[in-house]
């Protein structure tokens, strides 16, 4: 099967698309701040639909036209999030309390030691070292090039909790080999988007593979994070997802029909960073003391946001650490943080004035399925259209878990089962670059180099293999491990 180049690249689109495109393109924020407003305002004013409390309704106004301006990007989603926020205060809503209520939770602590942590990898150069030996010693040719993406996205989500630090970080490793295998474009573009693409599959094996979803899908589904319940859990279905997509990879994006790899500038960079470092043991040392308090959690059952927040700090104290600097403090997003808050406020302030109830009752049939395949194709199917008109994973999670959950209860399933579907299935899920931040921040020159065609190209049959992982595999394994009786 042969692949075809794309005749633009994103960058360039606006020079050949319609006038219509063009206009829309260049007008996008402008048509999204309005096209959020009249949905906001037309449910405000609505006469209220039989079973949804007033307070519900405008809990559906207000979340609607933050998803809107998201999807659209009118502003940036920081922004955009600390709006929905403010505005759920100010119009009595919901309570600051029911609405910053992730600001007093552990998870939110997990997030920022996990960019913390992801600093200090970066910084003291022990993440460089590990991909430069790992492409030396296993890395001979183009395949070995593509698999290598998702084994050093698992072996670095050990230390780096967050997938999006770990991928540019690979992806700066793999850019030496395109520019010393002198690989055409569309080659280059494969790899890149390998790299991102990777870092979904691979971060459902472990609990600190992604600091944000894994903990927010265990939290919606009343259940403490704990790493060995996730490794149990999700840890088979993680590994099994990451192979069929390489897999797929393989098929979709044939290999370059001649491909040398020169290490040489790869040996060079490793020597340069010459022996380890006192500050690249004193990261191992303290992500293998979280590490092992995160193994450990069944026992003394601290809250891995609290592990990992530790960590960070002790590589900022004098002697033991000193790793991290004052300037570190830039490598936590504060504006991810504002949208992570305002995405899960949505499930909290949504259950809380009655707008979950109201929207399963709504949207998913009265009854959920008493054959568990039959609920779990449902639920993809449910995900997956939701997802495909909001893009964002974490706001669909926070609209659809809570109705899932509530649609569920009729059939007797357990709530981490139907927060795990969902988390599943928009996770793993896209069309577009939009559909998952994963993906669309290694857009472009300035990430991996690939555009919405070969993002397209890989989504479609994605699609189908999404569909596979939550009714084939996991549904079975959780069968097998007692998690459905």
């Amino acid at each position: 099967m042969s692949v075809q180049q794309p005749a633009v690249v994103p960058q360039q689109s606006h020079k050949e698309a319609s006038p219509l495109l063009v206009s829309f393109s260049r007008n996008r924020s402008r048509i999204g701040m309005l096209v959020g407003l009249i949905i906001c305002l037309g449910i405000w004013f609505m006469p209220s639909p039989a079973g949804l409390p007033i307070q519900g309704q405008h809990c559906l106004a207000l979340s609607l036209l933050a998803v809107a301006w998201w999807a659209f990007g009118v502003i940036h989603p920081g922004y955009t999030s600390l709006i929905l926020l403010i505005a759920w205060v100010l119009t009595k809503t919901a309570e600051p309390p029911v609405v910053f209520r992730l600001w007093t939770s552990p998870l939110m602590y997990l997030v920022i030691g996990g960019y913390l942590i992801a600093a200090a990898v970066e910084v003291s150069g022990l993440g460089r070292r590990i991909a430069y030996h790992f492409i030396l010693r296993f890395v001979s040719g183009y395949r070995s090039i593509i698999a290598s993406c998702y084994v050093l996205g698992f072996l670095l989500s050990i230390l780096i909790p967050h997938p999006w630090p770990r991928s540019f970080m690979i992806m700066s490793v793999m850019a030496i080999i395109i520019r010393s295998a002198k690989l055409a474009p569309r080659f280059a573009a494969q790899i890149g988007l390998t790299v991102f693409a990777a870092s979904c599959p691979t971060s459902m094996i472990l609990l600190t593979g992604d600091s944000t979803l894994n903990v927010v899908a265990m939290n919606f589904g009343g259940v403490q994070a704990s790493y060995l319940r996730w490794l149990w859990t999700m840890g088979v279905p993680g590994i099994l997802a990451s192979a069929l997509l390489f897999c797929m990879q393989i098929w979709f994006f044939p290999a370059p029909e001649s491909f040398v790899i020169q290490k040489d500038e790869i040996r060079d960079l490793l020597s340069k960073l010459g022996p380890t470092t006192g500050n690249e043991k004193k990261v191992i040392l303290w992500i293998a003391i979280a590490v092992s308090f995160w193994v450990t959690d069944f026992i003394h059952h601290v809250h891995p946001g609290w592990i990992a927040a530790a960590a960070a700090l002790g590589m900022t104290l004098p002697v033991l650490g000193g790793v991290l600097k004052p300037g570190d403090w830039n490598k936590v997003n504060l504006g991810s943080l504002f949208f992570l808050t305002a995405a899960l406020g949505i499930g909290t302030v949504g259950d809380v004035t009655g707008m979950n109830k109201w929207v399963a009752a709504v949207v998913l049939p009265s009854h959920a399925p008493a054959n568990i395949f039959v609920f779990a194709l449902v639920v993809t199917a449910f995900a997956v259209a939701i997802h495909m008109i909001l893009g964002s994973v974490l706001a669909v999670m926070g609209i659809v878990t809570p109705a899932v959950i509530a649609f569920s209860a009729s059939a007797g399933v357990s709530p981490l089962v139907a927060s795990l579907l969902v988390y599943t299935a928009v996770n793993q899920h896209y069309l577009l670059p939009f559909h998952n931040m994963a993906i669309l921040v290694g857009e472009g020159e300035q990430g991996g180099g690939y555009g919405s065609a070969e993002v397209l190209r890989l989504g479609i049959p994605l699609t189908i293999l999404v569909f596979v992982l939550t009714i084939g595999i996991e549904i079975p394994w959780w069968k097998i491990i007692g998690l459905i009786q």
